[in-house]
């Protein structure tokens, strides 16, 4: 059922029960390799079926029930599982299962018994192309997977990896699909093949590409089974006029429905990271009352017990730690109005409904700030309680900590509180970065 053509092959229509499948005509026989695929898996439905699979085997792979290639063969094959078969809500996926050719696929389970390694990634409906780089190297199988988030060619994020494994010396690269009761386009738009040597060894000379008279061979081909595709459907819908409005129809959702849905995903995920910073932005704040209201209890026991000991605490330590509270107020300040730029950016492409959900957090942020200002004033009242009356322009010399809380350990706690504040900040905004990436 595969349809050919000059820019891709269509390696099943989104069609039920179809199965197609490319495979090289001649055997590879690089010791180690490496193929890079690019590949659409598109269709109306919120859920697909069956999927798609690369493989390296010994022998050409014949029609089968195992993604559209034949069971029991020798090597190995990364498949793209669509339909969740066992029930346990972990597809789309991708596995890799090594065979010697005399295994039954277990298709009932998702091939969950027979996994080398998998990993859970959704690669159907993708603004790019899907991308995936599989190596082969000292008997260690690594793929590598770009969801097509992103039109960057080699922002690739690690998916499964498989040592020890022994694979043919030569064997054939294919690619196939399948589709079952419900159904997918798969699309392959390039497959692309390298070997890789061991430092030292001679790097072989490349095959020519694709003659001319068999591109154009395949471009009739491709145009002559899309007739019979295009005629296939005005007949289906001729016999069976009744389908249409039927409530198997509640599966599929329009483009824009499923953008829309995509849009407010990233979204609702944006808004619990802003909830889970504003936790962490108020249990600091009350680290810091905590700490603040215990120095000023000691300073005012030690002050009440010892009133002959003041002088032993200089000024210029006072004013270094109303300078380190200042520069927390500032920075908290900078974090808010990032905040807000972002909460402006989340109303504005939400639905108004949400416009609750907007002020609720922009409270919390009204609430820190009042807090702040709060811990600011209750620092400048100790400083200004403890000044003479006949001297207002010099802070008088406090009593020295007691020796549970040193003016040493202090400063270290807000140095590393401080240290620590900012590298949350800057995690939480290379991630909020990096879901931006998805619109």
């Amino acid at each position: 059922d595969a349809i050919p053509s000059a820019d891709q092959i269509r390696i099943t229509t989104s069609l039920k029960s179809q199965r197609g499948s490319v495979w090289t005509k001649n055997k590879s026989i690089f010791e180690y390799w490496e193929v890079e695929v690019t590949f659409r898996v598109t269709g109306r439905g919120r859920i697909g079926a069956d999927g798609l699979a690369i493989w390296f085997t010994e022998e050409q792979g014949l029609e089968g029930p195992v993604f559209g290639a034949a069971d029991k063969w020798n090597g190995v094959g990364i498949f793209f599982d669509s339909f969740d078969n066992d029930g346990k809500k972990n597809n789309p996926g991708v596995i890799v299962v090594g065979n010697n050719g005399k295994l039954l696929y277990d298709h009932q389970n998702d091939g969950s018994t027979q996994a080398l390694a998998s990993c859970q990634r959704d690669f159907r409906n993708k603004p790019y192309p899907v991308r995936v780089k599989i190596t082969y190297y000292q008997k260690t199988l690594t793929v590598l997977i770009n969801n097509g988030f992103t039109p960057d060619k080699e922002d690739y994020e690690f998916c499964a990896k498989v040592e020890d494994m022994v694979l043919p010396s030569q064997g054939y690269f294919g690619i196939s699909a399948a589709t079952g009761g419900l159904a997918d386009d798969h699309d392959v738009l390039s497959f692309l093949t390298f070997q890789l040597t061991e430092p030292g060894k001679e790097v072989p000379i490349p095959d020519a590409e694709i003659p001319q008279k068999d591109k154009e061979k395949y471009q009739e081909e491709f145009e002559h089974f899309q007739q019979e595709l295009d005629k296939k459907k005005e007949e289906f819908q001729k016999d069976h006029p009744d389908v249409q409005g039927q409530p198997a129809d509640d599966l599929f959702e329009t483009v824009s429905d499923r953008e829309l849905r995509q849009i407010f995903e990233g979204q609702n995920r944006i808004h619990l990271e802003i909830k889970q910073l504003n936790r962490q932005l108020d249990m600091i704040l009350d680290e810091q009352r905590r700490y603040v209201s215990t120095v000023t209890d000691e300073i005012a026991k030690r002050g009440a017990g010892f009133p002959g000991q003041q002088g032993q605490l200089s000024q210029q330590e006072i004013e270094t730690v109303v300078k380190t509270q200042e520069e927390v107020i500032r920075q908290v300040n900078e974090i808010r109005n990032s905040m807000a730029d972002t909460l402006r950016l989340i109303s504005g492409a939400q639905h108004p409904g949400s416009a609750a959900g907007v002020y609720e957090t922009t409270q919390h942020f009204n609430d820190i700030k009042e807090h702040l200002h709060v811990v600011k004033r209750d620092i400048e009242h100790l400083v200004q309680r403890n000044m003479p009356s006949s001297e207002k322009s010099k802070c008088p010399d406090l009593p020295p900590f007691p020796s549970c809380l040193s003016t040493v350990h202090f400063f270290i706690f807000v140095a590393v509180q401080t240290v620590l504040f900012i590298g949350y900040i800057m995690y939480r905004s290379q991630q909020e970065a990096a879901a931006k990436k998805f619109f």
